[in-house]
């Protein structure tokens, strides 16, 4: 009987150790999701509506030269870490001065040193830029790089009211500073 029971013990020991290793490592730069109005998931009152939300995923400085060196100017960029940035429109906006339906976009970007192409692309749920298609863009703006005096360790996308029905989606890291300027009807 006491055979048994060590028996069972051990096999219990290695089925709880085995499914344990399931788990792969977790990504480095961790997922993040901002909303306009900002903070809207967590503020949000009765029927409020989001206007825009972007999933990203943040990756770090990490004392590494970021724009012109780890990120080159001139080359499409997927806007964060991991898995292609997808922004949402909950309804028909206005981008960079250039209408955009309601819908899910891929968020891609093109660096320059003083001035970033903001590209909206219909291809969704990929790795990274790797199958990047040109001929799939829905929506192609300019956006002035601007230099700040701060900089992120983290890559951010961050929403800021401008007026009524305008609103800034900025995005930043090291000392760079984009900002796109986004309309709602």
């Amino acid at each position: 009987m006491q055979r048994t029971c060590w028996f069972f013990f051990l096999l219990a020991l290695i089925t709880a150790n085995s499914q344990a290793q399931d788990f792969r490592g977790t990504d480095k730069s961790p997922m993040d999701m901002a909303y306009y109005p900002d903070n809207f998931a967590h503020d949000r009152k009765g029927n409020d509506k989001a206007l825009v939300r972007v999933i990203y995923s943040r990756p770090a400085k990490n004392n590494r030269d970021v724009f012109g060196k780890l990120i080159p100017y001139g080359k499409v960029w997927r806007t964060g870490a991991n898995e292609a940035t997808e922004i949402k429109f909950y309804q028909d906006a206005t981008i960079g001065g250039k209408k955009v339906k309601a819908g899910t976009y891929s968020l891609f970007t093109i660096p320059g040193e003083n001035e970033w192409t903001i590209i909206l692309n219909g291809d969704l749920d990929y790795w990274g830029a790797y199958s990047y298609k040109q001929e799939n863009d829905v929506l192609r703006v300019t956006a002035p790089a601007k230099k700040s005096g701060t900089a992120l360790e983290n890559f951010t996308i961050q929403f800021a009211k401008a007026n009524s029905n305008d609103a800034v989606m900025r995005l930043g890291w090291d000392t760079t500073v984009v900002e796109v300027p986004l309309t709602f009807q």
